[in-house]
């Protein structure tokens, strides 16, 4: 019998039953996608990060009217892009957004990374608690970070928050049609901006290519501001529930600090519960692990189940700080290896290495078990993280 998505998730740290007796069934499963559309889900470690590295998949579709749709949203509901340019317009936005990114770059943002986090910390603290730590943290750090580091005004965040929500999330196909209106007007109006008035940041960086339209350098921002911000966004808030959901590991931080690059790198690993695929379409028939996948065929590649494959991550469920083998897939792999990851891993290490020594006592102030969230969703399917400390 076909799956039809999305899985039951009734503990935010763990994978529901239904996934897990999945998983257990091989690498590759068909599914029937939230709108009810048939697509393969990508659950094998193996197999996961050879199709992330495999030229035959893209985001784009020959036939894109009549193309299998993963959701109803307009940002990630069905194909992007010309079918024909995808491949060569893929590695020209690599070649223009790398340099962005670039270990030189990334070092010299380090310093304003971390103020940020101080100045959200010196907030919190001076409120007192209980507090909202997806409010007073994971919401507005990331938020912070990638603003500044486009140069988009941080006043703005709500009404973009707003847009990508629609766009991204929305399951009426017109209010996320309008969403994604929306943002991208937004983005073209920031680069007349940038134009007028250009200033230390990416997008007054692109704005000195002459081969870029400003609607082209629009849709980079945008695709920047929610990649940067939403999956962050998410990473933080699961990270902090593992944290605090087992005091042995808030204290074993911190008591040695010189932890915190490895928890990072498990917790981007464990995080990721699984049962939610990226998206992508078979440009040409592809055949892997006993099944053959049609040309046109809507692919679900998933990170969280890839991450939990027990061929490769062994007793993959256990939160270890030590843990060592392959590397994770949450950020892709390959050519298609996310450029941001070495900033997000940045965010999560400044907010580890400050927050864990103000506040050694912090603790969940609510049962895990009512923290329901809706990972499909992102940021957007978040709740709020009450937490409590000292006496409070």
């Amino acid at each position: 019998m076909t799956v039809q998505l999305p899985f039951p998730q009734p503990h935010p740290l763990r994978a529901g039953d239904e996934l897990q007796i999945l998983r257990t069934d091989g690498p590759i499963h068909q599914v029937r996608t939230p709108v009810g559309d048939p697509a393969w889900l990508v659950t094998g470690y193996a197999e996961v990060r050879e199709l992330m590295d495999d030229d035959r998949l893209g985001r784009s579709h020959r036939s894109p009217q009549t193309a299998p749709r993963s959701r109803a949203s307009a940002l990630f509901g069905g194909p992007i892009g010309d079918f024909d340019a995808e491949p060569a317009g893929h590695a020209r936005m690599r070649s223009l957004l790398q340099p962005h990114f670039s270990p030189r770059r990334l070092r010299a943002l380090q310093p304003r990374v971390e103020a940020l986090t101080e100045g959200l910390l010196d907030q919190l603290a001076n409120e007192g608690a209980p507090a909202d730590l997806h409010a007073k943290l994971a919401g507005p750090l990331p938020a912070l970070v990638i603003c500044e580091l486009l140069g988009v005004p941080y006043g703005d965040r709500d009404t973009f928050r707003i847009w990508v929500d629609a766009a991204a999330f929305d399951t009426d196909p017109v209010e996320s049609g309008q969403g994604m209106i929306a943002l991208v007007d937004y983005g073209v109006s920031l680069v007349a901006d940038k134009r007028r008035r250009p200033d230390d940041d990416v997008i007054s960086e692109l704005c000195k290519d002459d081969a870029l339209t400003d609607v082209e350098i629009a849709v980079l921002a945008v695709s920047l501001l929610f990649a940067g911000y939403e999956t962050t966004v998410v990473q933080i808030w699961m990270h902090a529930v593992h944290l605090l959901s087992e005091e042995s590991r808030w204290q074993a931080l911190l008591d040695d600090p010189s932890l915190i690059p490895k928890a990072t790198d498990e917790l981007i690993r464990a995080s990721l519960i699984g049962g939610v695929g990226i998206p992508r379409y078979a440009r040409d028939a592809i055949h892997i692990a006993g099944t053959t996948i049609a040309e046109g065929d809507l692919v679900l590649l998933d990170p969280g189940s890839a991450n939990h494959d027990p061929a490769f991550f062994k007793e993959p469920d256990l939160v270890d700080f030590n843990r060592s083998g392959p590397q994770p897939l949450s950020f892709g792999y390959g050519g298609r290896y996310c450029l941001g990851a070495p900033l997000a891993r940045m965010e999560l290490n400044a907010i580890y290495s400050q927050l864990i020594p103000r506040f050694p006592d912090m603790r969940l102030a609510a049962e895990i078990a009512s923290l329901n969230i809706n990972t499909d969703a992102l940021g957007a399917g978040l709740v709020a993280l009450p937490v409590t400390w000292g006496d409070g």
